[in-house]
């Protein structure tokens, strides 16, 4: 009879604790960590319970009525967990339900407070944990309600029983236990104050550091002059299609273009006028290509297509187009006798994939037809 490995073990204890607690928290990130806090608040409630339980059975508390509380308090946060676990909770403004249950604990901490007689000094601890849970989940003006409320409800149980019992809730008592509650429950409510601004700023600093991140993604993809990705992203993008084609057989080409005569334009212009026609000329190709072709600014005033799913002769007639678009762009750049206006013209060097070449080959045989082109007089496509 074989043994099993401690290690098989091991692994199988950690997979049934995980589904364990996927049965009992789900695996929805957010609802864990709500399941998770009412946990907490469940077993807050208990632990309170045996005091009540303790006052009890030494003679100082009512054993129905304060039974009774008992399994009222742990019903009701049992019951808060029930709801979140159900997704109950997610028709409501405030998923997390941390109103609702501060709010239910008040009124059972006030109660207690009614029962126990000589140990109601532990409840004002507990109440504290309680409203520290809502601390780090709601505003200062929630938190603030909440205290009044707070001091509303132990102000009336104080009087209450001052009224009903003076013996054991001796009003001098009473009021100086409802003073110290009328100035703790303002504390809390301006550190949560603080709490809430802090979480605040920790959020705007995370909003300004995704967008900074963002950022710096684009610039690490994109050329800032014309918009256009950059040779970098083109290269990645190539690469991911040689790897697509040799999977599914598909064909797609490649057009590298050059301006012509483009160092003239920066020598009787300047660089603001040549920067201008690079602008103009990007926009120029991005609305002659369709949507799926992809452009890249390649260097200076070189720049490549990508043609997805395309033929030669198809890619033929779309780049053709290009070309002509670009014959026709006319540049507005400012000039010594007022704005003059610049003509440009493009060479491109087309070709297409072949199976199993990579693609430094590719680009390799694009630069060769371009170099034809600019060879043969410039303004005119050439394809290998």
């Amino acid at each position: 009879m074989g043994v099993e490995p401690a290690g098989s073990v091991a692994v199988a204890a950690v997979s049934w604790r995980v589904r364990l607690l996927d049965a009992l928290l789900t695996t929805d990130a957010h609802q864990r960590i709500r399941l998770k806090q009412c946990g907490r608040a469940l077993l807050l409630t208990l632990a309170s319970c045996s005091t009540m339980a303790y006052a009890v059975a030494v003679g100082d508390a009512p054993p129905v009525s304060t039974w009774l509380v008992i399994v009222i308090g742990g019903v009701g946060f049992g019951a808060f967990f029930a709801a979140i676990r159900a997704g109950l909770n997610l028709r409501f403004r405030e998923p997390a339900l941390t109103q609702p249950q501060i709010v239910f604990a008040i009124v059972m901490g006030a109660t207690a407070y009614a029962l126990i007689g000589p140990l109601r000094g532990g409840v004002f601890p507990i109440l504290m944990v309680v409203l520290s849970f809502g601390m780090f989940a709601l505003s200062t003006r929630q938190m603030i309600r909440l205290s009044l409320f707070a001091i509303a409800v132990f102000g009336l149980s104080m009087f209450v029983m001052s009224q009903r019992e003076p013996q054991v809730y001796p009003p001098t008592v009473e009021v100086g236990n409802f003073f110290m509650l009328a100035v703790m429950m303002p504390a809390m409510s301006m550190l949560a104050g603080e709490l809430s601004r802090l979480r605040a700023r920790l959020k705007s600093q995370k909003v300004d550091l995704s967008a900074a991140l963002l950022k710096i993604q684009e610039l690490a993809i994109r050329d800032d002059l014309t918009g256009l990705i950059n040779r970098r992203r083109m290269l990645e993008l190539m690469t991911k299609e040689c790897d697509r084609c040799a999977r599914t057989g598909r064909l797609f080409c490649l057009a590298m273009l050059d301006l012509d005569y483009f160092k003239e334009v920066n020598d009787r212009h300047g660089h603001a006028a040549g920067d201008a026609v690079l602008q103009a000329f990007a926009k120029v190709v991005q609305g002659a290509i369709r949507n799926g072709d992809i452009v890249a600014r390649w260097g200076g005033e070189e720049f490549v297509i990508l043609l997805a799913d395309t033929a030669l002769p198809a890619a033929q007639g779309g780049v053709e187009r290009v070309r002509e678009c670009v014959q026709a762009l006319r540049v507005a750049v400012p000039g010594e006798r007022g704005p003059t206006e610049v003509a440009v013209t493009v060479s491109v060097g087309l070709t297409d994939h072949r199976p199993g070449e990579t693609v430094a080959q590719l680009l390799a045989r694009a630069d060769l037809a371009l170099y034809r082109a600019k060879a043969q007089g410039r303004n005119q496509l050439v394809s290998l």
